[in-house]
């Protein structure tokens, strides 16, 4: 049977020595492992953080991005359609400068007797066919009365010529026409019932209305955007 021996003081010392060597190797080691995991931690996060905060700014700039957008084509439409009612403003005005010359020069067709006389002659038969009727007044100006006179025997003879058919035109001289009238006549039949207005106003208005298509496309050309005409 073998006796335990008691350690020397130095076998002890070297032991704790041993004891104390393998406790902090395991603490670095463990030092290690926990510093290792923390820093892939931190890693994660901060990949997370980044990816996040990439995200919002991404968001924002798109957010941005598409008021800016949006913000210039608000510009640009409204740009364009200021653009485009200037344009038609001054077409108009244009057009409304044309009528309203037109309309000044009457005044001075109307001292061309020969040529006048000739507008009421037609102007007169044009009545005459519309109505169809024996008897017709004519209301015009007191000082276009010698002039309506011979286009009334004119228009009277042509008349009849054409259609076979006598008619009768007389002016209504109870009626007349405003002197400030630019002229031409008003023929009325059916017994008073019925007038057709051939003033020269009248006919300008109708001529603003029926021939303002042409005079636009004379003027601007065909407007591309425009899928119907009159």
């Amino acid at each position: 049977m073998s006796q335990a021996h008691a350690l020397s003081d130095d076998q002890v010392a070297g032991e704790l020595r041993k004891m104390t060597a393998f406790i902090r190797q395991e603490a670095l080691e463990k030092a290690r492992e926990i510093r290792i995991k923390a820093d892939e931690e931190f890693a994660i996060e901060k990949s997370n953080l980044v990816r996040q905060e990439t995200a919002a700014i991404d968001s924002q700039y798109e957010k941005k991005f598409k008021q800016a957008a949006m913000s210039q084509q608000i510009t640009r439409s409204t740009l364009t359609n200021q653009t485009r009612l200037r344009v038609l403003s001054a077409k108009q005005a244009l057009l409304d400068a044309i009528f309203v010359q037109a309309g000044e020069g009457l005044p001075k067709f109307t001292k061309e007797k020969g040529k006048y006389q000739e507008s009421l002659k037609h102007l007169v038969l044009e009545g005459l066919y519309a109505l169809k009727e024996e008897h017709v007044w004519v209301r015009a100006r007191r000082v276009d009365y010698d002039l309506v006179k011979c286009a009334i025997e004119a228009a009277e003879k042509e008349y009849e010529a054409k259609l076979g058919k006598e008619v009768r035109v007389k002016i209504d001289e109870r009626a007349p026409l405003p002197e400030g009238s630019a002229g031409g006549i008003m023929i009325v039949g059916g017994d008073g019932k019925i007038d057709i207005n051939n003033t020269f106003e009248e006919r300008l208005k109708l001529l603003e209305t029926d021939a303002l298509p042409a005079i636009r496309t004379t003027l601007f050309g065909r407007n591309v955007n425009r899928k119907f005409y009159d």
